[in-house]
C-alpha cells in the first residue's frame, strides 16, 4: 500500500487539499514497535485519527467548480506524523508526540522511551516531505502560486496530550501563520464555514520546509473541524454534517482565485 497519494485536480488550480491524519493503516513492521495491545490500539486510533477527512476532501473536490489537487496520507499518524518538525523545534516533543510518537493521547506509553525515530523518519517522513514539496513546486511552476489547505478534525472535549486545550473549541478552528496566511484567505474561510475561531485549540499551518517563511507565493490555512459537528465520537460513523462541510470546503476552494 502506498504511504500517500497525490490526486490531480484542475491544471489551473493552485489549491492543494492536504489530508495528513485521516488513515488508520499501520504496517506490520511498525505495529511491532507499538506496545499497546490490539484493543488499546484501536481505542487510540479512535481518538487520534481525523476520521472521514479524506472523504470530506474528496466530496469537496467533486463539488468545486475548479477541482483542487489532493495530497492524502494513507498511513496512520502513529507511523509518522508528517506535519511535525523532525527536530527539536517541535513543541509536541514535550508530550512524546514529535514526528514519531512515543506517547498516546492520554500520555501513556505508545513506544519504548528509547525508540530511535530515525528509521521511521527515513522510511516514511522524508519521502512524504519530498513529495509534498514537489507538489507545491509543481503548482508554483504551473500557475505561479500554491495554496495549501490543511484538512483536519479535533475532538469536542480536550484530550490530555493537548498543550493548548483550555481555549475555545469552535465548530471550525482556522489555524494561521503570520507569513503564509493572507487575510483574504481567512476571510474566504469565514464566509464559507460561518462560525469559526482562530488558532484555538490548534494553531499554525503546514508548509513544506523548503518554502516555509521564505516564499510568499505559498499560502496556507489549517481547517480544524470539531468532530461532533459531523460524526459520532470517538471513531464513529459520519453523519449528515459531512455533506454540509464538504459544500463549505468546496466554496472555500472556489473562492481562491
Amino acid at each position: 500500500m502506498p504511504s500517500f497519494d497525490l490526486l490531480p485536480g484542475a491544471s489551473e488550480s493552485p489549491v492543494i487539499l492536504h489530508v495528513p491524519h485521516s488513515a488508520r493503516e499501520i504496517p506490520a513492521e511498525v505495529r511491532a514497535g507499538i506496545v499497546l495491545d490490539d484493543l488499546a490500539l484501536e481505542r487510540e486510533l479512535d481518538h487520534i485519527v481525523d476520521a472521514h477527512t479524506a472523504e470530506l476532501a474528496e466530496r469537496a473536490a467533486g463539488l468545486a467548480g475548479r477541482p483542487p489537487w489532493r495530497f492524502v496520507n494513507r498511513l496512520s499518524r502513529l507511523v509518522v506524523d508528517p506535519e511535525r518538525f523532525p527536530d527539536e523545534r517541535e513543541e509536541m516533543l514535550a508530550v512524546g508526540m514529535g514526528a514519531v510518537y512515543t506517547r498516546t493521547t492520554g500520555r501513556e506509553p505508545l513506544r519504548a522511551a528509547d525508540t530511535d525515530p530515525e528509521p521511521l523518519i527515513a522510511r516514511y517522513f522524508r519521502p512524504y516531505a519530498r513529495a509534498m514539496t514537489d507538489a507545491v513546486a509543481e503548482r508554483l511552476a504551473a500557475v505561479g502560486r500554491a495554496v495549501v489547505i490543511d484538512v483536519h478534525s479535533y475532538p469536542s472535549a480536550p484530550l490530555p496530550y493537548e498543550l493548548h486545550g483550555e481555549g475555545p473549541r469552535p465548530p471550525v478552528c482556522l489555524g494561521t501563520d503570520p507569513f503564509h496566511t493572507p487575510p483574504a484567505l481567512v476571510a474566504a474561510a469565514r464566509e464559507a464555514f460561518g462560525e469559526v475561531g482562530l488558532d484555538s485549540p490548534f494553531s499554525g499551518t503546514y508548509v513544506p520546509l523548503k518554502f516555509y517563511g521564505r516564499d510568499p507565493r505559498v499560502s496556507a490555512l489549517m481547517v480544524e473541524i470539531r468532530r461532533d459537528t459531523y460524526m459520532t465520537e470517538p471513531g464513529g460513523p459520519a453523519g449528515p454534517g459531512l455533506n454540509r462541510l464538504a459544500q463549505a470546503l468546496a466554496t472555500l476552494v472556489d473562492a481562491v482565485r
